[in-house]
């Protein structure tokens, strides 16, 4: 009789796992999702009222979730918070900012602040989460919100898009270095998505028409289009996906 395949498992369980940028918009539902399919999840930020929510509304779900404030930019203390923990077998990096405008209006002051957190603090978190692994011979899956702006460019979005082709370049070099350890790297790329952080671009007619003649799915995203691909890329399921990046920007970069 004919064996068939079977579909790696798209659960977490018994799985650990590491949720920054979770007090809100993308981050807080990838804390979810992964909550959801089995992990156990700590969910760092910095707003501590946001997080005690989070907490306290996942619980309520029956959700293994836990809080703790840290800061993805002070290199020094996710160094010293790393330490303390267990290896997490999945990372989700969801940690991020955007001083948008003209590039001939960029500062020195908003170049820093966005490299700090957005390049910086990610480099440093996914070394050190992924130092952890290797140490304890374990396995893992590491992931970076990043953006369809780490891809193309934008208007408004050169010192963003400068920080995150930068998130691309290592995910892959750490994906190179780190796949004879089974630790996965990649990146996962949102096109523009419903936040409070984007609720003012939605606020201006000509820039949200630019944005949806440019999504061919004809919408912008919602926190729940990333979920899935979280999951996904955290699960045995991804277990052969390593170095690339994982476009949910609705054709946005097809052309």
């Amino acid at each position: 009789m004919l064996t068939l395949p079977q579909t790696p498992s798209l659960r977490l369980d018994g799985k650990r796992a590491l949720v920054t940028g979770a007090s809100s918009g993308i981050g807080l539902a990838c804390a979810v999702a992964v909550a959801e399919a089995g992990a156990d999840v700590v969910a760092i930020a910095r707003s501590a009222d946001k997080l005690s929510a989070l907490e306290e509304a996942a619980r309520a779900q029956g959700l293994s979730l836990t809080a703790q404030t840290l800061d993805v930019s002070d290199t020094e203390s996710v160094a010293a918070f790393i330490a303390r923990q267990e290896p997490f077998d999945v990372m989700v990096n969801a940690a991020g900012m955007g001083r948008h405008g003209p590039a001939r209006d960029a500062n020195t002051d908003d170049f820093d602040a966005v490299m700090q957190l957005n390049l910086r603090g990610a480099y440093f978190l996914t070394q050190h989460v992924g130092r952890k692994l290797i140490d304890a011979g374990r396995a893992g899956s590491l992931m970076t919100i990043s953006s369809q702006m780490g891809h193309v460019g934008g208007i408004d979005r050169s010192v963003y898009c400068a920080s995150k082709f930068a998130v691309e370049g290592f995910t892959k070099a750490m994906a190179i270095e780190w796949g004879p350890h089974n630790i996965r790297v990649n990146s996962v790329c949102p096109t523009f998505i419903k936040t409070a952080l984007t609720a003012k671009t939605f606020e201006d007619p000509e820039r949200l028409a630019w944005i949806t003649q440019k999504i061919k799915l004809g919408r912008v995203g919602n926190v729940e289009d990333i979920m899935g691909g979280v999951v996904f890329l955290a699960s045995d399921a991804a277990a052969l996906i390593t170095g690339t990046s994982l476009m949910i920007d609705g054709g946005w970069t097809a052309g």
